[in-house]
């Protein structure tokens, strides 16, 4: 395929096998400020430092007291261009290295450094290229301190990176939550043999052991055996392979279990033991499996005991032996169960082939800071973990052994765990997991695939007066539906798919065309309709008697509640009946008992003491915040609780935003003197 780019001068053709356009991988290279590559025997991967410009939606409460008094609405709404960073990860075949160096050296525009950070054996044997290629002086990094920065750097900013892998499940992949400490930690790097490191802190850390039988053990060996040269065909054969034809089990040896040393019939006695008594040709096939479960077996037990001598728990894979391979991954977690009786877990990273470049890219740019900021996965330019069965969705599997890409952008503030909670770490913001609920999966992708032509209309309507608005709405619509399709066939690719996670995979392919927010217009009538009944909504209730105001409280929460664009019911309701309002809402409820009904006990709670503190995450804008919550809020403050109140830091949906929620407490607080 050729890539045109479209900027910087004309674009260097690229290998015919590549399905995307250059330009679409090598992403922003105009505005890249630093480099740092890996180069392993095989891969290569890329790392770069960019500046994006992008429009981002912004509020201005008007001054209802002032000169701005008679106007009707509550703000008012700007779009301004914006300038944030972003981090690029390019993973790629060493065979397509001289054309990639190629088209990026002529699509550079300012490049601040001079200096390209790189790691990785092959970094030597393609220095002389990157240099000629692209003028820049290669500037060797070890590779050990390299893997653990960039392991240190997934592990705090990617939610889900790390997983369990459960053979023949459903789904395959069991991700973890991120842990608020994620230190201490053992490493266990698989590359050419297995270095073994203990994690300590940021900075310390400990090669404790390893072994010169890994990877390149099963290469060689595999090579001998079988003819086949190719790492990747070498596991191939494994996967089709059967070892109980080659290797010696502890049946073949006692007629069945070794009861008396607890040892089942099935267990490895011998690898390749029937190699030796058995007069037969073995196939290819066979020995690749037998050699795969020998290296595994040797690794899983050198791992169990470094674990419990230094008392680690938290044990991550990774190095050019794993790579995502389900066969490798399932049998170094049985041999991990099977040596430490289930008390230590393998874990593996999604994002494992990108952790010497990640760190060498962080050795260079020390003096920016970057582990000063969070930094957040962009779904919209990243590719997702690709499903281990070849014969689901090939062609992405396929395309994942060409061209893989990450991206990060960096968050306004840093990201920290709230300080409330009991228990952080098993803390789960998410109730419904929709890689392991199918029938959930599919109605809210089926909802969020049927509602894509509708977010569309509104981003086109929010910028009225863009010519190009309506071709890049269509661009934006085609994007989100590849991933939808992408999620549909591996719900796991960016770790645990939730409604989250769907919705911010949307407003990151909204940014990408220029839609900061396509509900702003939406929110800013939903806020004004609401307040011009907050305080006949208040007069209403205080004339209840106490029990019956606490349920009319609850209602009005439950009722609020309706208003969500996201629910599908809901937002045809809301399209086709714009003036649906809070009564109507309130007598559809379901009368009790609802499907969780501890109101009761919230009564009860309710005359004891007050609550010290009560934490609400609010969510939709308009009836919902102003009608339903601050209501409740209200009765809340008037009893001696202080509330908290948090909201969205970005748009989704017509969920109210931190910016836009403070003009409506201010808004209110100059109705009401209880909420000042």
């Amino acid at each position: 395929m050729a890539a045109s780019g479209g900027r910087g001068k004309s674009g260097a053709s690229m290998d015919k096998s590549i399905t995307l356009p250059a330009d679409e991988i090598f992403r922003n290279l105009e505005n890249a400020k630093r480099f740092a590559i890996d180069i392993g025997g095989s891969l290569t991967k890329l790392a770069y430092y960019s500046t994006v410009q992008h429009k981002v939606a912004k509020v201005r409460s008007f001054d209802h007291t002032g000169k701005d008094a008679d106007r009707a609405l509550l703000y008012e709404i700007s779009e301004q261009e914006e300038i944030t960073a972003r981090l690029h990860f390019i993973k790629f075949e060493n065979t397509y290295i001289e054309t990639c160096m190629d088209f990026i050296k002529d699509h550079l525009v300012n490049t601040e450094t001079k200096v390209i950070k790189a790691t990785g054996g092959g970094a030597y044997k393609f220095k002389d290229l990157i240099e000629k290629k692209l003028g820049l002086k290669v500037d060797k990094e070890d590779e050990m301190p390299c893997l653990i920065k960039g392991c240190n750097f997934v592990l705090k900013n990617i939610p889900h990176e790390a997983f369990v892998y459960v053979k023949h499940a459903d789904p395959e992949f069991r991700f973890q939550t991120t842990h608020p400490n994620i230190f201490p930690y053992l490493l266990v790097n698989i590359g050419s043999g297995v270095s073994i490191v203990k994690v300590e802190t940021e900075d310390k850390f400990e090669r404790i052991g390893g072994s010169s039988i890994g990877g390149g053990t099963f290469w060689g060996l595999g090579a001998l055996l079988t003819k086949t040269k190719k790492f990747d065909e070498l596991l191939q054969l494994a996967a089709k392979g059967q070892h109980t034809n080659v290797d010696m089990l502890v049946k073949d040896i006692y007629g069945g279990a070794y009861q008396i040393l607890g040892l089942t019939g099935n267990l490895i006695a011998s690898s390749f033991g029937k190699s030796a008594t058995v007069d037969k040709e073995f196939s290819k096939e066979d020995m690749a499996k037998s050699l795969l479960h020998m290296i595994s077996n040797d690794i899983g037990q050198l791992t169990c005991l470094y674990a419990k001598q230094y008392n680690l728990s938290q044990v991550y894979f990774g190095g050019f032996f794993i790579r995502g391979h389900p066969v490798t991954m399932h049998t170094i977690t049985y041999s991990i169960n099977f040596f430490s009786k289930g008390e230590v877990q393998a874990l593996f990273l999604r994002h494992e082939g990108y952790l010497g470049a990640i760190g060498a890219f962080l050795k260079g740019a020390e003096e920016d800071n970057p582990n000063l900021y969070s930094w957040g996965e962009n779904y919209a330019g990243s590719s997702g973990l690709m499903s281990t069965s070849p014969d689901v969705f090939p062609m992405q599997r396929s395309r994942s052994g060409t061209f893989d890409m990450l991206e990060m952008d960096r968050l306004e503030r840093q990201l920290v765990n709230l300080p409330l909670l009991f228990d952080p770490s098993s803390y789960v913001p998410d109730t419904v997991d929709l890689t392991e609920d199918a029938m959930a999966r599919e109605y809210w992708l089926t909802c969020f695939e049927d509602a894509l032509e509708g977010v569309a209309k509104r981003a086109i309507a929010s910028q009225p007066d863009a010519k190009d608005a309506a071709d890049r709405a269509e661009k934006f619509q085609q994007k989100y539906w590849n991933k939808l399709q992408t999620l549909r066939h591996q719900p796991f690719a960016y770790g645990s798919l939730t409604v989250r996670s769907l919705l911010d995979t949307r407003e990151h392919c909204l940014n990408e065309f220029n839609f900061p927010d396509p509900y702003s217009k939406v929110k800013q009538k939903e806020n004004d309709i609401a307040l011009k009944y907050y305080q006949k909504a208040i007069r209403s209730l205080d004339t209840l008697g106490w029990e019956e105001k606490q349920f009319a409280l609850v209602k009005g929460l439950l009722a609020g509640n309706v208003f969500d664009w996201g629910a599908k019911a809901v937002s045809e309701v809301l399209e086709s009946d714009p003036e649906f309002g809070f009564e109507e809402a309130k007598k559809k409820l379901q009368a009790r008992p609802w499907l969780v009904d501890t109101y009761a006990a919230w009564i009860e709670r309710l005359k004891g003491p007050p609550h010290k503190c009560a934490l609400i995450f609010v969510d939709n804008s308009g009836i919902d915040i102003i009608l339903g919550i601050f209501p409740f809020v209200r009765e809340l403050l008037s009893r001696g609780t202080e509330v908290i109140l948090a909201c969205n830091s970005g748009p989704a949906l017509n969920d109210v935003t931190y910016n836009e929620s403070l003009i409506v407490t201010e808004r209110i607080a100059d109705m009401d003197t209880i909420m000042q």
